[in-house]
């Protein structure tokens, strides 16, 4: 699978220019991105790669006074799997409220140096997106950590590198279905599910074919199933207690009706990936597919939402 390395320079410079340009950029179809000292290297698959877009992302910058460059070159697989390797990423730590003590750590395998936590997470990321390092996937471990999963059933929709089915699973879920649109995101799940002494199913359908498995109907309380393909894989799937889904605006909106279908009476959904703007509108869907919003939470300008079908309207328990 080949990819383009585009290098985006922004003028001026801030924290929250890159956060939102890298929003924008994943709704274009960019998948992984890495901070520089002038603004932002993202990747993005070359048949998904749009000029158009990228102009579009360019003219439309929402920040008034901001300016965009950018440059594309074709981003070989083997350097950027080299570059994790050598260097790899910054610990983690995700401390418990009102406390010092760490409640989740992510680190990758070179760095061991971390300290005690309830929940420790080994992951190398490759291309995929989900180290722990941004806001949307950090809110959503803390709500997973505070969340009775033992014996849940659990679908985790765009798994990135396997991060929240990890967890999941650390939390004593029965079972965990991950699937990801992109073949890389599924080789790092199952290489860092395995990392985390978790165990898998991970035979994907030939092409037309749906997938049959999943730790249910295998009978392996606590596996993973994890799939290449988009939400349609969901077909035909036993329903979730739980469905995690840290995808952008569009794609939720898009996928909502198909999660809806997705999870059990009273089962209930997580959505991130967006901004607190966007909280009206995906509340406003998640409604008209029988959810209510149980709670809000965010980080700066990133927002989550925790939903549940057919309960009471209560906002902030």
């Amino acid at each position: 699978m080949k990819y383009f390395e585009v290098t985006c320079e922004v003028r001026p410079f801030s924290p929250e220019a890159v956060d939102v340009l890298s929003a924008m950029l994943a709704e274009i179809g960019f998948e992984s991105f890495s901070e520089t000292e002038s603004g932002l290297l993202a990747y993005i698959q070359q048949s998904a790669w749009s000029e158009e877009a990228m102009q579009g992302v360019v003219q439309d910058f929402v920040l008034p006074g901001v300016e965009i460059r950018y440059a594309v070159a074709e981003a070989p697989d083997e350097d950027w799997n080299q570059l994790w390797e050598e260097e790899g990423f910054q610990p983690v730590v995700i401390q418990k409220p009102n406390s010092a003590d760490a409640l989740i750590v992510v680190h990758d395998v070179k760095h061991q140096d971390v300290p005690p936590a309830t929940y420790d997470i080994v992951i190398t990321p490759r291309l995929a997106f989900g180290t722990g390092s941004h806001q949307t996937t950090r809110l959503i471990l803390r709500t997973l950590a505070g969340l009775d999963l033992q014996g849940r059933d659990v679908i985790d929709a765009g798994t990135g590198t396997g991060i929240l089915s990890i967890m999941a699973a650390k939390r004593g879920a029965r079972s965990v279905f991950a699937y990801d649109i992109d073949e890389w995101s599924v080789e790092n799940t199952k290489d860092n599910l395995l990392l985390n002494g978790i165990r898998t199913l991970s035979d994907s359908p030939s092409k037309g074919e749906k997938q049959k498995n999943s730790p249910l109907r295998e009978g392996l309380a606590g596996a993973v199933t994890i799939v290449c393909g988009d939400s349609s894989v969901l077909q035909g799937q036993p329903k979730a207690d739980l469905l995690i889904a840290n995808i952008n605006r569009n794609i939720l909106l898009q996928d909502l009706p198909r999660f809806a279908a997705s999870v059990r009476t009273s089962g209930r959904i997580i959505l991130s990936g967006f901004y607190l703007s966007d909280v009206p509108a995906l509340t406003k869907a998640a409604m008209e597919q029988g959810f209510s919003l149980l709670r809000t939470e965010n980080e700066g300008e990133w927002a989550m939402l925790l939903l549940e079908a057919n309960a009471p309207g209560r906002q902030d328990v």
